[in-house]
């Protein structure tokens, strides 16, 4: 390339803007710069990605079972809410002892429990451990837990499944083993309280029954009782002196009954024959008598007693049946009228109306004595037990005269006893409940656990997500490229093309004389960055394909 000379000083020139073509050309001069981290970023996070353990998740869902029984039958001894007992469970199954115990059983983390303690290994274990819950609304419109999940976090799928079924049963029997302990502390607390309140409401009957038992009728509660008492006593009196006094009525009324029965049976003659010739006057006249007999009767028993008394019944029903006899008797003697000489049969028919007649007023005469030995005894009886009252009258009426004892110290223990009764039966109502909500807990009818989704059995893992990490690490591993690709282009100030000749020396370019080498030199240049290349890209392929191999052989004997 010639060139016009130059002149003797020079001057500081700014760097021209570059074009697209200057682009390509770093690009083409830097092209190994640039390539080679891209690889090397790209051989790495491959390397990285097939070495990174998978991690599979395995959930499970468990539903929270309203009580079978609605809570206005059967209250809830049990005031902890179910997402408090759900992180209570938590707090439990994720203890040192007991994720222990899940590494142990499952031989979880063999390769951490070898460089780790035992202790951060339980917290590895923690923290792959979610529990998550599942909120839904209310019927009062607040948030409540119905439902919560539980997930684990290992590289062996099936070992996932496994450590996740074993803690929804540890939440299971944890649930069942904490509200019933609960529940049965409770009825226990409510137990100890009842015998407490009844013991001080015995103390308290006990003194109450002594004040009473030493004070009987002068308390200050039985003095209006004592009055009562004494009123009613008073009164039963009166009613006993009335009874006595109508039965002894009673009594002279039978025995006048009596004597007008005894008459009329003594009245009574057998039949002759001049009594046949006169017997229809003389019956009639006869059955008349019994009809005034029986009027004077029914007279004297209304003066004393009303219709529906039984004595006035019965003479009424005797009247109403004489009077009947009488208009028969005097049809009779209508129809056949008087006959000079009774025949035979007449004085048959009249015996027998004779012996019925005797029959009949010697009846009359027995029921009559019973009802005044009735009477008689009906009168000794509440004789007896008008003496009985007027004692009991005598009892009360000393009893009011004895001065009362203190109405505020008896109205204190009054007082004690209501308190101490409300207690007890307070208490005692809340501990049958309480007794029945632990029996609905022993029967797993409360509010219980029911799994919703059983564990699952992943089948892909969430991570690593190899295609992203490996395009990652090649975008990043060639954008590293382009940053040293430019900074050696930044600090190289040779010229190298005829633009940076335009624009840096001011000349007018007469031509160019393209760069001579020795091709000897340039091949062997040339078969060295080949090998070289070829080198790196087969040992990058090679470790590659070996964590490749590596990740699928590992995860195939996992399986």
């Amino acid at each position: 390339m010639e060139m016009q000379s130059a002149p003797e000083s020079y001057v500081s020139i700014p760097r021209r803007a570059l074009d697209i073509e200057d682009y390509i050309d770093i690009i083409r001069r830097h092209k190994a710069w640039i390539l080679g981290p891209m690889f090397g970023a790209l051989v790495i996070t491959v390397v990285l990605a097939f070495l990174w353990p998978d991690t599979y998740v395995s959930s499970a869902v468990i539903r929270v079972v309203p009580p079978q029984v609605p809570e206005n039958y059967v209250p809830s001894n049990l005031n902890m809410e179910m997402s408090q007992r759900i992180n209570s469970m938590a707090q439990t199954i994720l203890s040192r002892g007991v994720l222990t115990n899940i590494v142990n059983t499952f031989n979880l983390y063999a390769r951490e429990r070898q460089r780790k303690p035992m202790e951060d290994v339980v917290e590895d274990m923690r923290r792959d451990i979610k529990i998550g819950n599942v909120v839904s609304l209310t019927t009062q419109g607040q948030r409540g837990v119905s439902a919560f999940s539980i997930s684990f976090s290992y590289d062996n799928r099936i070992m996932a499944q496994k450590v996740t079924a074993d803690l929804v049963s540890r939440f299971m029997s944890e649930n069942t083993r904490d509200r019933t302990t609960q529940s049965v502390l409770t009825t226990q607390f409510l137990k100890d309280q009842v015998e407490a309140a009844k013991k001080e409401l015995d103390t308290v009957e006990d003194k109450l029954a002594r004040i009473r038992q030493e004070n009987a009728g002068r308390l200050p509660d039985q003095i209006q009782n004592n009055w009562a008492q004494l009123s009613a006593l008073e009164n039963r009196v009166a009613n006993l002196n009335g009874a006595i006094s109508r039965t002894n009525q009673e009594k002279l009324v039978l025995e006048s009954e009596l004597r007008t029965i005894k008459n009329q049976l003594a009245a009574l003659k057998p039949p002759t024959d001049q009594t046949v010739m006169s017997q229809k006057s003389e019956r009639l006249e006869r059955i008349d008598r019994e009809v005034q007999n029986l009027e004077n009767q029914l007279n004297v028993l209304r003066e004393h007693y009303r219709d529906t008394y039984p004595d006035v019944q019965r003479v009424q029903s005797l009247l109403k049946v004489a009077r009947q006899r009488r208009e028969q008797v005097a049809k009779e003697e209508a129809e056949k009228g008087t006959e000079s000489a009774p025949p035979s049969p007449v004085m048959a028919r009249l015996g027998m109306q004779y012996e019925r007649d005797k029959q009949t007023y010697e009846g009359q005469i027995q029921r009559v004595e019973a009802l005044i030995r009735q009477r008689v005894m009906q009168a000794e009886d509440l004789g007896k037990e008008l003496r009985s009252v007027e004692s009991q009258i005598k009892t009360v009426q000393a009893r009011i005269a004895q001065t009362p004892i203190g109405e505020q110290q008896y109205s204190e223990v009054l007082r004690d006893r209501e308190l101490a009764k409300l207690k007890y039966e307070d208490l005692n109502k809340k501990r049958s409940q309480s007794q029945i909500a632990e029996e609905l807990e022993k029967r797993q009818q409360g509010e219980t656990l029911e799994v919703l989704d059983p564990a699952s059995l992943p089948q892909s893992p969430i991570e690593p997500k190899r295609p992203l990490i490996i395009a990652i690490g090649a975008a990043l591993g060639l954008v590293l490229g382009f940053c040293l690709a430019g900074a050696r282009e930044a600090k190289d100030t040779s010229l190298k093309n005829l633009k940076d000749v335009r624009a840096y020396t001011q000349l007018t370019i007469l031509g160019s004389v393209p760069l001579l080498e020795n091709d000897l030199v340039v091949r062997r240049r040339k078969r060295l960055a080949w090998l070289a290349w070829s080198t790196a890209c087969l040992v990058g392929i090679i470790i590659m394909t070996a964590s490749v191999f590596y990740y699928y052989a590992f995860y195939a004997t996992r399986m």
